[in-house]
């Protein structure tokens, strides 16, 4: 059985996603907030890939945790480490189920965290971000992070258009 640590930051538990937390998924999935993450799903899509998120810990060791603000245990976000077999590097992605999050700093606080502990923690050499050309905000977080486009890397075979971001080390942003 993987034990899933819980990440503490200012304001946010980034903490195991749950049974609990399928509503939030669902919505995200069922929504046009998904268009970027290969489009709008049925109910049953948004299951499987709200099981996948919570099987690749098992599988893995390491996934994205459900993100909350402190004394709130509502999941706000997705957002964590991510390397399905068919991924050519290790990567922190991000999901903002909740729209009232975006613009909140929420998922710069969590991704900072999480590319930490993947560097720290888990080991990794590398971290990535896969996002899509059109998604704009994206696109501005993965910059906010320190990431820079990296026109040479392999972009995921489900997804290939999708731009890869690089992010640095975070000890480089210091």
């Amino acid at each position: 059985m993987t034990t899933i640590p819980t990440l503490h930051t200012e304001r946010l538990t980034l903490r195991p996603p749950t049974g609990a937390d399928w509503p939030a998924a669902r919505d995200f999935f069922t929504s046009p907030r998904a268009e970027a993450l290969g489009g709008i799903k049925t109910e049953g899509q948004a299951w499987r890939a709200f099981a996948a998120e919570v099987g690749h810990w098992t599988m893995l060791g390491f996934g994205m945790w459900a993100v909350t603000y402190k004394g709130d245990d509502t999941a706000r976000a997705l957002i964590g480490p991510w390397c399905p077999v068919d991924w050519p590097e290790t990567e922190i992605g991000w999901m903002t189920w909740d729209a009232e999050a975006e613009g909140t700093g929420l998922a710069t606080e969590a991704a900072h965290a999480a590319i930490a502990h993947a560097y720290g923690t888990l080991g990794w050499s590398t971290v990535v971000h896969y996002i899509d050309p059109s998604n704009i905000r994206s696109i501005r977080l993965a910059e906010k992070l320190g990431a820079v486009l990296d026109p040479a890397a392999t972009a995921p075979a489900p997804y290939p258009g999708a731009l890869v971001y690089r992010s640095p080390r975070p000890e480089a942003l210091a």
